[in-house]
């Protein structure tokens, strides 16, 4: 099947063609035709896979048949997504569609200041591209009208779920005119995904071109099993020895993606860090610079596990495992897209073991594992040494502590000795020299 029997106009073809694409995706070929059918849509696919062309093309083409003649647009699409980087990739690419056919389209995140984002909906706009939360506060001000929406999407649905935007949506939704036409895709498919599915959309077509929360195929998976204290050391190891270029490292927390980055510059390896404690126009800038090689390790937390599109990426390491499984499908998913190969790989501490149990029985296989034996998973020698060093220290202490206790003895101030207490002798009481 090309893209030329799926009814596009010349000008979406040609915006095709000049991203280099010649023949859609499985869930692009089962989808759009649906989309141009009218009706509502479940979707589930694997993620890379091209859904956002999926309802993009075919939104893009039916809103650019009826275009108002109106200075001011009131929006007609909107787009929901769970983060501000996946807002600015479906945005980004909505925009190549749109400007070919004369629409317009903006995104609304938050982390950024609300002002631009109402001049540019006063201005009017087709499609909007937003976070629930930030749109919610729009919505609420009075600063978007949302009563001309005509199509709605929930991209990355079950990544909203996890995120705690149900409500939000919810909200949303309320603002939203009844007769519309709504599209849900995720790249996972949970029976909380169907719920919301039954109030949100009206008797949709079903389309899942990949089993459940399975992961790419086209990604290499291994597991190093490792002790916590020298993830560090092994991850800078692999870099180094096998010269990877540009990798994504993925931690738990904001604190551990700085300090693996400060690690990793102090290992001469250039790294920089992404996190939702730094501001949306540094995140901009540092994936810019990421994309175009200007350092070799982008480290990022799980805000960052959705939405970034990164051409040919070639490494995704987990340097923590994540604590909920799905997000090891949408980490290890950000390599071998559209088709590319990638490798993803783990590093596992003991502690870690039951979280790979999780993952393993979510994509229903054992992760090969591999190993290192510059890094064997128990470090006896080492763990004794470090042992022997604690007990040095533990004894040192407690001789500080005592040499401390007597200063402070020898220090206290000596108390004044009291004078014994002596009679004195009764005063006379006869007159001095008196003659009897």
């Amino acid at each position: 099947m090309s893209f030329e029997t799926l009814g596009l106009r010349a000008e979406l073809l040609s915006a095709i063609a000049s991203q280099g694409y010649t023949t859609p995706t499985p869930i692009q070929s089962e989808a759009i035709p649906v989309v141009f059918e009218g009706g509502d849509l479940l979707a589930g696919a694997q993620t890379g896979t091209g859904k956002t062309a999926a309802f993009a093309l075919p939104i893009v083409q039916m809103l650019g048949e009826n275009t108002p003649v109106e200075k001011r647009r009131k929006p007609r699409a909107l787009v929901l997504v769970p983060t501000r980087e996946l807002a600015a990739q479906v945005s980004e690419e909505m925009n190549i569609y749109a400007r070919r056919l004369g629409l317009r389209s903006t995104m609304i995140y938050g982390g950024v200041t609300i002002q631009a984002q109402i001049e540019r909906l006063h201005r009017g706009v087709d499609i909007v591209v937003a976070t629930p939360g930030r749109l919610l506060d729009h919505a609420q001000r009075g600063t978007i009208d949302l009563s001309r929406i005509k199509f709605l999407v929930l991209d990355e649905a079950d990544r909203m779920l996890d995120l705690g935007f149900i409500d939000a949506i919810k909200e949303v939704a309320a603002f939203l005119p009844e007769k519309r036409q709504t599209m849900l895709f995720s790249a996972t498919y949970p029976k909380e995904i169907k719920q919301l599915a039954d109030e949100l959309l009206n008797k949709p077509r079903k389309v899942e071109v990949a089993r459940r929360t399975i992961t790419a195929d086209a990604v290499s998976q291994a597991v190093y099993q490792v002790e916590k204290s020298r993830k560090r050391e092994m991850i800078s190891h692999l870099i180094r020895s096998g010269g990877w270029k540009q990798v994504l490292v993925f931690c738990r927390t904001r604190y551990g993606a700085d300090k693996l980055t400060e690690e990793l510059l102090f290992d001469s390896i250039t790294a920089s860090a992404i996190h939702s404690n730094k501001s949306q126009s540094i995140r901009t800038r540092t994936l810019a610079q990421f994309k175009r090689g200007d350092f070799r390790v982008l480290v990022a937390t799980d805000v960052a596990a959705r939405g970034l599109d990164i051409e040919r990426l070639p490494h995704v390491v987990n340097y923590d495992l994540p604590q909920v499984a799905e997000d090891y499908v949408h980490r290890i998913g950000r390599t071998g897209r559209a088709g590319e190969e990638g490798v993803a790989i783990s590093l596992v501490s003991p502690e870690e073991n039951s979280l790979l149990l999780a993952i393993e029985k979510l994509v229903t296989y054992k992760i090969p594992r591999q190993e290192l034996t510059e890094f064997p998973q128990y470090a006896s020698r080492r763990s004794l040494k470090v042992k022997a060093v604690k007990d040095v220290k533990k004894v040192a202490g407690e001789r500080k502590l005592k040499d401390k206790a007597a200063r402070a003895e020898l220090a206290k101030p000596t108390p004044k000795r009291k004078r014994p207490v002596t009679e004195r002798p009764a005063p006379k009481t006869g007159r001095r020299g008196s003659r009897q």
